[in-house]
């Protein structure tokens, strides 16, 4: 299968990327092509633009955003790998979001004024890390939050299925090297069996 790893963290060194280093490698073991969008290592330019959206209305779509729907549009299985900064998606991550699930590629508004989910078929896995310990974020509600934003709003609104939704609470505040291992052996374990 075809396997995209959009990775949006600035640091090298981060649990973000050891994540993305488990994840990538479990799918490569598997047999299956992986293709990894790191943007900040990419300088993706996340502002939408006044000129993108009216390039886009006269089908002349920028070559930087016609660049990532190609890996959007030759993937199965789509992964996220991102943290949580002020309850929501990096701004890199977000404006990514805004530039390639266009109208017209991710979704469309058909004639019955229902909504055409046009990466229907394809699949999802998200995972996230935080600083905030996950029992403060489950006990108000904030992780159901995240699943339906990100999973809900996003992935599910374009028709595609969330597979698995990993929200790892206390990252860089109160995991331990012992809590870290046991987080990647659940990324492991997941990519594993895709």
């Amino acid at each position: 299968m075809n396997h995209l790893i959009v990775y949006a963290h600035p640091h090298e060194g981060s649990f973000n990327h050891a994540i993305l280093d488990t994840a990538a490698a479990a799918l490569k073991d598997k047999g299956h092509e992986v293709h990894v969008r790191d943007l900040y290592k990419l300088g993706f330019n996340p502002v939408l633009s006044p000129a993108d959206t009216a390039a886009m209305r006269e089908g002349n779509t920028p070559a930087d955003i016609a660049a990532e729907q190609e890996y959007l549009r030759n993937a199965d299985v789509i992964t996220f790998v991102y943290p949580i900064w002020w309850t929501g998606l990096p701004a890199i991550l977000k404006g990514y979001v805004d530039r390639t699930f266009s109208y017209g590629f991710a979704y469309q508004y058909n004639a019955e004024g229902g909504i055409d989910k046009l990466f229907t078929g394809k699949k999802a896995v998200i995972v996230n890390t935080h600083g905030t310990p996950g029992e403060v974020y489950e006990a108000i509600g904030m992780h159901n939050s995240l699943k339906q934003t990100s999973g809900g709003g996003i992935f599910e609104f374009c028709g595609v299925e969330v597979l698995e939704h990993f929200l790892f609470g206390g990252v860089g505040s109160g995991a331990g090297d012992e809590e870290r291992s046991r987080m990647l052996a659940q990324v492991k374990e997941k990519f594993s069996s895709l």
